[in-house]
């Protein structure tokens, strides 16, 4: 069955993990994504622990439904072969420091001038524009400068920063937003489009509630540790055997079904918990009663007979309980494929499920450059010419000159 974007080309110029991620979600759809990557080194989280049989276990995780140019972008050989490229490409996306691109002639003007259907997308921490675009930018200084952290971990406490990637996962879903949005238009109106992604404006506009909350009272929100802004009860709590059960409660009928679980009707009618915003005002008075019920419960009764209810709860859990768990083992959210020795290894599927065609793991993780030789055959160059631009340097054809530049290397510094 056809992919939703079989036959859409994308070039890949990026590292890390906003980039990789966005360009993964949409090879997981069938697009064809060509990763752009040095020679020498390749994507740099490929040095990223751990490493397994001496690949990263953070770059495969990153870089599945890929094939590897290995090309040297100083080079002006190499720019040639991405012009050659472009002029039936769908997609640029990258990843750079803005101005990069421009400086190796591979700016979006220059790219569009060939080909004006091209969408032209660039990821960056602060943006294209502005006086912080040059910053360096990780994940933890994009959780900083959007304000993130400020509303993280416990009142009155150093900031705790998130437990997965939040900046560089919100960033590489926009940016894959602006791509689809781009390629649609394009499909419509024959001309492409040039977009600027933020990280930290991404983990910005993804603060809605906290932003809110600013806008209606004129003070910045603060951190609530384990409770939410706006709801309560709504936070973890400590059961009889240790462990911690997360509870929500989003409406009236749910605050009616959690103390009647814990056996404290007598408190339904007490006006301090009446409504929403009475329950938020009074949130101490309800996390004391639930905290003491609580912990005379063990976690499986109170998550199944909350379940029952209809309330919103889940046993906090770890990631190998998460894939021992039974709805997701039903749901094969955890998958194996074939790796090169044809062993099969693990890898978490892509979360969307189409009825036909819909996303797959076509192929592995590329090794640096394995896929140079088919890619530039197919953009027009002889055998001869790509014999050439390996002896020079200007690219690798994956294990069969693997350390090829590296040995001239040394053997230049020796």
């Amino acid at each position: 069955m056809t992919q939703p974007l079989a036959g859409i080309k994308i070039l890949e110029f990026a590292n890390f993990i906003a980039g990789p991620f966005c360009g993964m979600l949409l090879g997981d759809m069938g697009a064809d994504v060509i990763k752009i990557e040095p020679p020498d080194t390749g994507d740099m989280s490929r040095a990223s622990p751990p490493l397994v049989n001496g690949e990263s276990a953070t770059f495969e995780s990153l870089n599945r439904n890929k094939r590897s140019l290995a090309l040297d972008l100083k080079r002006p050989e190499a720019r040639e072969a991405i012009m050659r490229l472009i002029k039936d490409a769908d997609v640029v996306l990258e990843n750079f420091r803005p101005g990069v691109m421009a400086k190796l002639g591979l700016g979006a003007e220059a790219m569009r001038a060939i080909n004006p259907k091209l969408v032209y997308t660039s990821v960056s921490g602060f943006g294209q524009t502005g006086p912080n675009k040059h910053r360096t930018a990780v994940n933890l200084i994009i959780e900083a400068a959007s304000g993130s952290l400020s509303v993280t971990g416990m009142p009155g406490e150093m900031p705790m920063r998130p437990g997965i990637q939040t900046g560089d996962v919100l960033g590489a879903m926009f940016a894959t937003y602006a791509i689809l949005a781009g390629l649609v238009g394009a499909g419509r109106t024959g001309e492409g489009r040039v977009a600027d992604v933020s990280l930290v404006e991404a983990s910005i506009s993804a603060a809605m509630m906290e932003t809110a909350e600013y806008f209606a009272t004129g003070k910045p929100p603060h951190a609530l540790g384990r409770r939410h802004r706006i709801a309560a009860p709504y936070e973890l709590f400590e059961s009889k055997d240790g462990l911690y059960v997360a509870i929500g409660c989003p409406n009236n009928r749910a605050f009616e079904r959690i103390m009647q679980t814990f056996k404290l009707e007598q408190y339904l009618s007490d006006p301090r918990f009446s409504t929403y915003v009475n329950r938020k005002k009074n949130e101490e008075a309800i996390s004391a009663l639930i905290t003491a019920a609580a912990r005379e419960l063990p976690a499986a009764e109170i998550e199944a007979q909350l379940g029952d209810a209809g309330v919103p709860c889940s046993i906090v859990m770890d990631y190998e309980q998460v894939f021992q768990d039974k709805h997701i083992e039903e749901r094969k959210v955890l998958v194996d494929v074939p790796g090169r020795d044809g062993k099969p290894i693990k890898a978490v599927r892509n979360p969307v499920l189409y009825d036909r065609g819909g996303p797959s793991i076509a192929r592995l993780p590329p090794r640096i450059g394995e896929h140079s030789e088919e890619i530039l055959l197919g953009a027009g160059y002889s055998a001869a010419e790509i014999e050439a631009l390996v002896s020079n340097g200007v690219t690798r054809l994956g294990n069969r000159d693997g350390g090829r530049r590296m040995e001239q290397k040394a053997r230049a510094s020796a």
